[in-house]
């Protein structure tokens, strides 16, 4: 009898949100860590496969020593690191200002259909064409300042990060939305109270892939446009045959793009379980 009354012999109590979390992030940060080891090896690989030259094609021991192992490779990191805190300000600008538009642009898409057949056509337009063909155009209007790089940036970052947010607000049930007008509630509110918060998985979804998208966009803007940060570095080592820098400023911002993917879904992982918590206990 004693043992049917012990607590372990009934069922096992299931795993705490933090634990929960905990194996998610442990799970993130060993995914990521796997694609790094197998990007590594694709790296090596290619090199034997295309029997690439030495002179051209450096491997992961010849960018390390690069960067730590020769006399002026203090020199060098702290050249590349004044040039990245550059380029993650220009993709930060691009950022903001890309997913600040989605979102203005979703809002306005899920209200009227008017601004659908108007908005969504010129979004697809600026993800067609190419941002080497609109740069010129570009330069002559608004100069080679932070604008050029917030509009570059931004157009990479627009169009997808668009539609996962418009989805998202569009994944109201009719009975939600129905509910919130019965008692009192205007489209607006419906769009604040519910929609948005029901969107934050595609809103999350929409700044893991604004992250590499923006870095993307600011390093053609320094290319094309503003002759700084790591996309006009890469381009002028390269048109000097400075090879070995030219691979450490790509691997360098390569493993910054994937650390900051990752914090973008280390993010998303803790911001969507606290919001799940906080809708199973009702907001208490």
């Amino acid at each position: 009898m004693s043992t049917l009354l012990s607590p372990a012999a009934g069922p096992e109590a299931p795993a705490g949100p933090g634990r929960a979390l905990l194996r998610t992030v442990v799970r993130q940060v060993a995914t990521m860590l796997l694609v790094l080891g197998v990007v590594v090896l694709l790296w090596i690989a290619g090199l034997r496969l295309f029997d690439v030259s030495e002179y051209v094609g450096k491997g992961p021991s010849d960018v390390w020593t690069t960067l730590f192992g020769e006399d002026d490779s203090a020199e060098l990191r702290g050249e590349i690191g004044t040039l990245l805190l550059e380029t993650l300000g220009d993709a930060a600008v691009g950022f903001v200002s890309g997913m600040l538009a989605a979102i203005a642009l979703a809002a306005l898409v899920v209200r009227s259909k008017v601004m659908e057949s108007t908005v969504m056509p010129v979004a697809l337009v600026l993800q067609t064409v190419p941002l080497i063909a609109l740069a010129p155009i570009l330069i002559l209007v608004v100069g080679r300042g932070y604008a050029i790089v917030a509009i570059m940036s931004a157009i990479v970052v627009l169009f997808p990060a668009l539609v996962n947010i418009t989805v998202g607000l569009r994944s109201v049930t009719p009975q939600m939305r129905d509910l919130v007008l019965v008692y009192g509630g205007s489209p607006s509110t419906v769009l604040r109270k519910v929609a948005f918060p029901s969107a934050l998985p595609a809103l999350f979804a929409s700044v893991r892939i604004a992250v590499p998208g923006a870095m993307t966009g600011a390093l053609l803007a320094e290319w094309l446009a503003t002759g700084r940060g790591i996309g006009y570095a890469v381009v002028s080592a390269a048109n000097r045959s400075q090879n070995n820098k030219v691979w450490a400023l790509v691997v360098v911002i390569t493993l910054v793009s994937l650390l900051l993917y990752l914090v973008a879904q280390l993010v998303e992982s803790v911001v969507l379980s606290r919001f799940a918590q906080v809708s199973a206990t009702g907001g208490r």
